[in-house]
């Protein structure tokens, strides 16, 4: 898997509002596990009702014609770019061999739409191996809303992870204010300074935070400046309202924060540097109507944000992009 496509958000995170829609077979272990956001565990010689458990996906040994499948609704829609099937712990039992197929079905399809929806390969039939992290590279530029990971012919899965660039559907943007930097709406963490305990990209997740790790976070820091975090907008906007949210950071939030803005190769100031209070969101009207097409986050000298929310609008020079990449 290439760098650029695994720096990119999972389409199908369940934080996102991913779900396993269905699978044929589910014999030995769920298939929600496939789309858990945690880390892998394992405890040998654990039997329950189906035998041992698994946290992943595991379907029965096929003796008939056929491969086993499930079909993930992605969080977010979006240009697929890179596939992992993560087979930990499966190591008598994973699927020999894999493949991908992808569709768009936008709006709320019932499963016998699915079912019935135009499926197109986007991993082909692959090799996969056993407690291993498989990667699959992917070059198509279609938007897809599902995918349907293929087990040949069957198996255990412990994770899927989707990664690739969300387009949201614009019909809900029309000229109304909305989170410029939120992931679900098209934006992306592009660069932070230091990401020690948690992904950057947490910032811009939705919902509220879970926990002190549902965020971005840094390292203590020991040098001279200060820490900071970049994103990438939905679009080209104006942005009238910032969010600095520090839940749960009690003892570990920045005593500063500022916010510089880019359109291009210009930059202006949003939000001068301000004091912030641990455990608490932060709401600042900003002046100023510059369009901007990224914000920097800077934080003083380090620390942690919880979320950060840039409610604004689009542009209608980017509103119409925003409609050409969705038709795409």
């Amino acid at each position: 898997m290439n760098g650029t496509a695994w720096s990119l958000p999972d389409l199908a995170a369940r934080a996102l509002g991913g779900a396993v829609i269905a699978a044929n077979d589910e014999s030995f272990a769920e298939k929600e596990h496939l789309i858990r956001p945690y880390p892998v565990v394992h405890s040998a010689h654990t039997f329950g009702a189906k035998g041992q458990v698994y946290d992943g996906w595991e379907t029965r040994r096929r003796r008939d014609e056929g491969h086993d499948w499930a079909i993930v609704r992605l969080g977010v829609p979006g240009v697929i770019r890179a596939v992992a099937v993560d087979t930990a712990y499966f190591t008598g039992n994973y699927p020999p061999r894999i493949s991908v197929d992808a569709c768009r079905a936008d709006g709320h399809p019932a499963l016998a739409d699915l079912l019935e929806a135009d499926w197109r390969t986007v991993v082909p039939v692959a090799d996969a191996k056993g407690d291993h992290r498989n990667e699959y590279d992917v070059d198509d530029p279609t938007r897809y809303t599902h995918v349907r990971l293929n087990l040949h012919p069957d198996g255990g899965v412990a994770r899927l992870r989707v990664h690739g660039t969300p387009v949201p559907d614009p019909a809900g943007f029309a000229d109304l204010p909305l989170d410029l930097a939120a992931l679900a709406n098209g934006a992306t963490v592009t660069g932070a300074s230091n990401a020690f305990y948690s992904n950057p990209a947490g910032a811009i997740m939705p919902g509220l935070p879970a926990s002190q790790a549902d965020g971005w976070e840094t390292a203590r820091r020991r040098t001279p400046g200060h820490e900071w975090l970049d994103v990438r907008l939905a679009g080209r906007g104006t942005v009238r309202i910032a969010e600095l949210d520090t839940t749960h950071l009690k003892h570990n939030a920045p005593g500063w924060a500022s916010l510089d803005a880019a359109d291009g190769d210009d930059t202006f100031p949003l939000l001068e540097r301000t004091a912030l209070q641990p455990d608490t969101p932060h709401r600042f009207l900003l002046a100023g109507d510059r369009p901007a097409t990224a914000v920097r986050l800077n934080i003083f000298p380090d620390g942690g944000i919880a979320r950060l929310r840039l409610y604004g609008r689009l542009t209608p020079d980017a509103l119409r992009d925003l409609e050409t990449r969705f038709r795409a």
